[in-house]
């Protein structure tokens, strides 16, 4: 059974992200003094009385707007709304009881949810302030006083969410979910993907540089498994970055790069690699995650021909050399040209990245790849490789035991390293090789 599911909505700027931190534990939202920061859904779990569950945050609601983002901002609240089985209505005791929190109140009494009305920064300990008790004209019940920064009386909202949540089951959910991060710079496509991935408007597609701010999970299965895409912020260089809030930006979808299981790095076809793109890539190639570049709008491209496709691959290997076990795709997130292939090629090089290999079979290759190309020596002293073994998955992480570090030199590590790719299909994963000398510690690791 799917965990049970609380929207958190209100009005813009009355504490939404940082109650929804709160009750995450962490600070997965970005929270600023600036209406309108948060704009599509962002999910988190959380614990409570020994039950689990999940939160989602939302934009705030502005209930009469001519303004797109705002519009889009509404439309991703009422999908929150529509598939919650609580919802969490913030209010402001600063600014009191508004027009704007009458109207949302209207629209989420006719989902006919439940509804929990939380009466947020009420921050004093020990008194009430009087204009708490105004809120009573919403006629949703009696108000909960809560403290969003200091954590005062959550635990009384969530008693009160917890009496209108279904009951649990005991069944355990499935973790065998792929998280997927989709990286890049702005405007590439990122949110386009995951729209055309999931067959919704999941999250705000704009033209504007800069829409997307959180990272965004959304959940998504099909005959190639089960997955989490988690939608970035487009990353630009650190000197174009000034505003606060894309620096917390910057931040998730540098987080979202190490929770995730793969890396979709997207390219724009019509500008082709820059120097950006390298650098979005290796962060996942540093983080040792298993990585697809993914060029999209491939089918804006003009003046194609038979053979484009494959030069501009070959282009691309270039490019990305440093990551050469990264497959390339060209797709179109507007067509959906190749998204079913991309989809497959998901699964394949996850399964690559947590894949095991037995010590025994490690080291029966290990003896014919030494047999085919003798080790290196120096000086008449040969180095001796006494065994492989695997110590870790994601990346796969090999360690050599051999008799003199020196004598390992970096061209026949490369060569161990694709030895141990072509017998045993780990050919779109990173791989680490740590060296160790008998007698000594760890000497160091190659990432290839």
């Amino acid at each position: 059974m799917a965990k049970p599911l609380i929207a958190i909505v209100g009005r813009p700027n009355v504490g939404k992200s940082m109650l929804f931190n709160k009750l995450i534990g962490k600070r997965l939202s970005i929270v600023e003094d600036t209406p309108g920061v948060t704009r599509d859904r962002i999910y988190g779990e959380s614990e409570w009385a020994g039950r689990k569950f999940r939160l989602v945050d939302t934009g705030g609601i502005e209930p009469n707007t001519d303004n797109q983002i705002l519009a889009f901002m509404r439309e991703q609240a009422q999908i929150a709304i529509d598939n919650a089985d609580v919802i969490i209505f913030v209010t402001d005791i600063k600014t009191g009881l508004t027009a704007s929190d009458q109207e949302v109140a209207g629209m989420l009494q006719r989902s006919r949810k439940p509804i929990v009305l939380a009466v947020n920064k009420m921050d004093a300990t020990g008194t009430v302030d009087p204009d708490f008790y105004e809120f009573y004209n919403l006629g949703l019940g009696d108000p909960i006083a809560i403290s969003a920064v200091h954590g005062h009386g959550t635990g009384d909202l969530l008693d009160a969410c917890f009496q209108y949540l279904p009951p649990d089951d005991g069944e355990e959910e499935d973790s065998d979910v792929v998280q997927v991060a989709i990286i890049g710079k702005p405007n590439v496509g990122k949110s386009s993907l995951t729209n055309k991935i999931l067959g919704e408007q999941r999250v705000i597609v704009s033209n504007v540089a800069g829409t997307t701010r959180d990272a965004i999970d959304s959940y998504f299965e099909n005959s190639y498994g089960k997955y989490n895409f988690i939608d970035t912020a487009g990353m630009r260089k650190k000197f174009k970055v000034d505003d606060s809030i894309e620096k917390y930006s910057v931040l998730r979808a540098t987080m979202a790069i190490e929770r995730s299981d793969v890396c979709l790095i997207l390219i724009d076809a019509q500008e082709g690699v820059t120097e950006q793109d390298t650098k979005v890539a290796g962060l996942a190639h540093d983080a040792g995650k298993a990585c697809i570049i993914v060029v999209n709008k491939w089918d804006a491209v003009e003046g194609k021909e038979t053979n484009t496709m494959e030069l501009q691959r070959r282009g691309y290997a270039e490019c990305f050399s440093f990551m050469g076990y990264a497959p390339i795709i060209f797709i179109s997130a507007q067509t959906g040209y190749n998204v079913n292939k991309l989809m497959q090629l998901i699964r394949d090089v996850d399964a690559e990245n947590g894949a095991r290999v037995p010590t025994g079979v490690l080291n029966e290759m290990l003896a014919r790849a030494t047999a085919r190309m003798q080790p290196p020596s120096d000086k008449g002293r040969r180095l001796k490789i006494y065994y492989l073994t695997q110590a870790s998955t994601r990346p796969p992480t090999f360690v050599a035991f051999v008799n003199a570090k020196h004598l390992f030199h970096f061209s026949y590590q490369r060569y161990i390293i694709n030895q141990i790719r072509e017998n045993f299909g780990l050919e779109h994963t990173p791989i680490r090789l740590v060296v160790r000398e008998r007698g000594s510690g760890e000497v160091g690791a190659k990432d290839v």
